[in-house]
C-alpha cells in the first residue's frame, strides 16, 4: 500500500533537489528575473488564469530562497504535479514579494515578505516590514473584494517565509477569510500575531499546516511550536508531519493541501447569502 504514491515522492524529491541546484544557480549569477527593477514597496502578481470562474480566490505566497517569486513557486509546484495547481472554481494568485535587502543574506537584494534579524525561533520580529508588507497585500486582497469576491471565499497561504506573511495577514488584519496554510512556516516565539489572538475567540480562520520532519533550515519543531501555540489562543488547526521531506515541497503534501482548498471553497459554496 502507498507504494505509488511514494514512488512519486521519490522522484518529486530527485526533482525538487534538481530545482533547488537550478535556483542557487541563479541567484549565484544575479538572474534579473528574480529582482525586477522597481518593484521595492509593491507585490508584483502572476494573474495567469488557473481556474474558470473568479467567485473564489487562492493566494500561495513563494518563500525566500525556494520558488521565490509568484512565478517559481508556480512552475516549482508545475514540476512536481506535472500539471498546474488549479480549480475550476477558484482563481489561484501568485504573487511576488518585492525585492528588499535581506539581513540573513548579508543585506543582499531578495525578493522577500519581510526581513529578519535572523531565521530564528527565539529572533525578534522585524515589525516594520512586517506591517509594510500587510498592507501591500491588504490592497490586493480589497482589489478581490472589488471585484465581487467575497471576503469568506479568500484563502491565504504560502511556502516558509510566505506561510509566516499569511498568518500575520489573516489573524491580525482579515480574520474574516476562509483559510490559512502555511507549508514549513513559522511564527517566533514573541510574534505579535499571537498578542493579536489573545482574547478573539471567535470566527478566526482555519490553519493547515504541513512541515518536513527533515527541515534543516525551518526546524520541524518551530512549525509544531506554532501550532500548539496558535491552537491554544483558539485557531483551529491541523498539522501534518512529512518524514525524510526536508525545506521543499513533496506531492503528498500537495495533494492534501489541494484536499483541504477544495473542502474550505467548495464549488457549490454552502452560504449563498
Amino acid at each position: 500500500m502507498g507504494s505509488e504514491a511514494q514512488r512519486r515522492d521519490r522522484k518529486a524529491q530527485r526533482r525538487n533537489r534538481k530545482a533547488r541546484d537550478d535556483r542557487g544557480r541563479r541567484r549565484d549569477e544575479g538572474d534579473a528575473m528574480e529582482r525586477p527593477e522597481g518593484t521595492r514597496g509593491r507585490a508584483q502578481e502572476d494573474r495567469r488564469p488557473t481556474g474558470g470562474r473568479s467567485q473564489q480566490s487562492l493566494y500561495p505566497a513563494h518563500s525566500a530562497t525556494h520558488g521565490d517569486s509568484g512565478q517559481g513557486i508556480r512552475a516549482w509546484i508545475r514540476e512536481l504535479l506535472q500539471k498546474d495547481f488549479a480549480f475550476k472554481h477558484i482563481k489561484v494568485i501568485f504573487p511576488t514579494a518585492p525585492a528588499r535587502p535581506y539581513t540573513p543574506m548579508r543585506g543582499a537584494l531578495s525578493n522577500v515578505w519581510f526581513d529578519r534579524h535572523k531565521i530564528s525561533i527565539e529572533s525578534p520580529e522585524n515589525l516594520e516590514s512586517v506591517d509594510s508588507m500587510c498592507k501591500v497585500l491588504t490592497d490586493l486582497i480589497n482589489e478581490e473584494v472589488a471585484s465581487g469576491v467575497k471576503k469568506s471565499r479568500i484563502l491565504l497561504g504560502g511556502f516558509s517565509m510566505g506561510g509566516g506573511m499569511a498568518m500575520h495577514l489573516a489573524y491580525r488584519y482579515h480574520k474574516d477569510v476562509a483559510g490559512v496554510f502555511a507549508l514549513s512556516s513559522f511564527l517566533n516565539d514573541n510574534s505579535i500575531v499571537y498578542k493579536e489572538l489573545e482574547g478573539h475567540q471567535q470566527n478566526i480562520p482555519e490553519l493547515f499546516q504541513c512541515h518536513g520532519q527533515s527541515d534543516e533550515l525551518v526546524f520541524h519543531q518551530w512549525g509544531e511550536r506554532t501550532h500548539t501555540l496558535l491552537k491554544g489562543l483558539g485557531v483551529p488547526s491541523s498539522f501534518h508531519s512529512f518524514p525524510n521531506l526536508y525545506h521543499e515541497l513533496s506531492v503528498q503534501e500537495l495533494e492534501q493541501l489541494k484536499a483541504w482548498i477544495k473542502q474550505k471553497l467548495p464549488d457549490t459554496p454552502t452560504d449563498t447569502l
